[in-house]
């Protein structure tokens, strides 16, 4: 099967996807603060609105409908949901994920944004390909994937809105 070919290259996808998602958090009241350079670790933005919320953001973009989060855990002898767990429990308490669809995007228009803790991430995780677990989560496999015998989506309250990374 020949390799996908897509707009743009994977660091391309990265700015991208953080450059949108620190648009959206300026457009809901909060100062960004952004760190560059290749593979900065732990989070890509901080958030911050007043005195008290201090958000950091690992922001992750997607050109194929899905994000690749506990993969590397998941080795022989080491199942999908333990592979999970194993991501979990290396995850900061405070951090916040913003997963940034791009397929089927047209230029011009805004992807989809999706904003979710780790745990919910987890759960969201195991809850995949019939609750066998999947190490890759799932924008919306039904969409853009309809020949796949998985059907997991993003839950829909994950959507970004200024209500929901305020309460996040």
């Amino acid at each position: 099967m020949p390799k996908r070919k897509f707009p743009m290259t994977s660091r391309q996808c990265e700015i991208a996807a953080e450059s949108y998602t620190a648009c959206l958090l300026a457009q809901s009241g909060y100062d960004v603060l952004v760190q560059y350079g290749a593979n900065q670790p732990h989070y890509d933005l901080m958030a911050v609105k007043g005195e008290e919320r201090k958000l950091p953001i690992s922001v992750k973009g997607s050109q194929d409908g899905g994000w690749m989060l506990a993969v590397g855990y998941k080795k022989t002898g080491v199942t999908y949901l333990s592979a999970i767990d194993q991501w979990l429990s290396v995850q900061r308490q405070d951090i916040v994920y913003a997963f940034v669809g791009f397929l089927n995007v047209p230029l011009g228009q805004a992807p989809r944004v999706y904003v979710a803790r780790p745990s919910e991430i987890a759960a969201q995780l195991k809850a995949q390909a019939f609750g066998r677990g999947h190490c890759a989560l799932q924008e919306d496999s039904p969409t853009y994937y309809p020949s796949s015998k998985n059907k997991d989506k993003v839950p829909a309250e994950w959507r970004y809105s200024t209500e929901r990374i305020d309460t996040i």
